[in-house]
């Protein structure tokens, strides 16, 4: 019987049952176009070639690991939410899930709005130019700096998420309509509230975000959605124009957009029974994102227009049998368009046989990145799926674990897979659907620099952001 070490924590010592591994792959050269980037493929000789870039010229020229993204597979699929929900205005891009300076230019031209959840977030998009009535600003702790900020740029909404977040922005307001001498409703600030729906995604548990024990929103079974509108309406320079709800991330099954769906509209029904001046003020329904992308052949997400006419057609029915007038519906897609297009890069540093109880044995192959730009595997047991990429081969298939260069028995970046039996020191493999939570979620633990992100498309490339350097490292020292 094969084993699986426990991926963190005090138990890393125990092993644990393996889980049961894919069945064995027809071929390992094969690309599965529902894993890997849209301009993803083999050259002659059997490299792996991204938007017509040979990854071994990427990797001579950036060195490894690096993060290779695909930008018109991006950008393409910023069009596909575009074209499924009918308003590029409606897609608000999650820049949690990747954001730098030239993704946040790509979504102002493909029109889409932006959804930030810290003060950091906010800063680089307005200083990348992000039009700030199309920013939608989220978290849970904002601090007065960063509600001032938002307040202050004019950003499109406010999500809040607390009753102290409601009393700290009238502040602002009222300090706002001091400093300008004006009434506090001509310029009101922009609110959403966040919705606990109570619907529980079928996701990880730490990423799953709708249920009732959890830190974001006002729960809609308690009442503390209708007491924070209630406060909102009595409070002035503060306007309601929407309903946000998010259920979680990574989700294949529609069902559960669908229940969110019908429990905000209710909501929205109820509010307008309590409080008729919001008929023209609430406009939009902003249902989360969380739509699942695949990571390995057995994954099998729905489309954004499938997504899309489920959640359109629910609002419809439910706002029509209520008599209400059909809001404006927003989603907001991150890992969907930004993680399939992205893939990881890494060279083969150190491969070991380890010979397990029963006579099984491990191959563990070790890359020259890890839990520093990947923790999600450690994190979420994350699956990935991995490739040789600097040649093909017609070597038997042999059960693999890729494992990191950190000081940590949870260092995984793949942790079942089959690769070639003659894989060598030196050969590159690369990670799919690594664009989504990889590079935003990196650390330099054990002090190793961040790897850099490199754009490709129609046989260019160019760098988004370099490799982090010892220097960097050092930047924060005092000596």
């Amino acid at each position: 019987m094969s084993a699986r070490v426990h991926p963190a924590g005090p138990r890393s010592g125990e092993h644990v049952d393996d889980r049961p591994l894919d069945a064995l792959p027809a071929d390992l050269n094969r690309l599965d176009p529902v894993i890997w980037p849209r301009h993803a493929g083999r050259g002659a000789d059997g490299a792996m070639v991204l938007a017509g870039n040979d990854v071994r010229d990427l990797a001579a020229e950036h060195g490894t690991p690096m993060m290779v993204l695909d930008e018109q597979d991006f950008r393409s699929r910023c069009r596909d939410f575009v074209n499924a929900y009918g308003r590029a205005e409606a897609v608000h891009y999650a820049g949690k899930a990747f954001l730098c300076t030239q993704v946040v230019r790509w979504l102002d031209e493909e029109g889409l709005s932006l959804d930030v959840c810290t003060g950091g977030e906010l800063r680089l998009a307005l200083r990348a130019g992000f039009p700030p009535h199309r920013i939608t600003f989220h978290g849970s702790n904002k601090s007065d700096a960063e509600l001032e900020l938002a307040a202050e740029v004019g950003v499109g909404a406010i999500v809040v998420d607390s009753y102290d977040e409601i009393g700290r922005l009238a502040g602002i307001a009222e300090r706002r309509r001091l400093v300008r001498g004006s009434d506090a409703d001509s310029d009101p600030i922009r609110l959403f509230i966040r919705v606990t729906v109570g619907v529980e995604a079928h996701t990880h548990e730490f990423i799953a975000t709708a249920h009732e024990d959890q830190k974001f929103g006002f729960s809609l079974s308690a009442g503390d959605a209708q007491e924070a509108v209630r406060r909102i309406v009595a409070l002035p320079g503060l306007r309601l124009i929407g309903l946000h709800s998010h259920i979680g991330s990574q989700i294949f099954d529609p069902s559960g957009f669908e229940v969110s769906a019908r429990r905000v509209v209710s909501l929205l029904r109820q509010l307008l029974e309590d409080h008729p001046a919001l008929a023209d003020s609430i406009t939009v329904l902003d249902l989360g994102g969380g739509l699942g992308i695949a990571y390995t052949s057995a994954d099998d997400p729905p489309q954004p227009d499938v997504m899309a006419t489920s959640l359109l057609d629910i609002v419809s029915r439910e706002c029509q049998a209520a008599g209400l007038v059909v809001p404006d519906v927003a989603v907001e897609p991150g890992r969907a368009i930004a993680g399939p297009g992205t893939v990881t890069v890494y060279q083969v540093g150190t491969i070991k046989d380890v010979v397990l109880d029963g006579g099984v044995v491990r191959r563990y192959v070790s890359v020259d990145g890890g839990m520093s730009d990947n923790i999600r595997t450690a994190l979420y047991d994350a699956a990935y799926t991995v490739t040789l990429a600097s040649r093909t081969s017609t070597a038997p298939a042999t059960r693999c674990r890729v494992v990191g260069k950190h000081c940590e028995s949870g260092d995984i970046v793949v942790r079942d897979c089959y690769l070639p039996a003659d894989l060598a020191v030196g050969d590159l493999l690369a990670v799919a659907a690594t664009g989504a939570y990889c590079y935003v979620m990196a650390s330099s633990y054990n002090r190793v620099p961040r790897p850099p992100v490199i754009a490709v498309a129609d046989g260019a490339a160019r760098t988004l952001l370099r490799r982090e350097t010892d220097d960097d490292l050092m930047r924060l020292e005092t000596w």
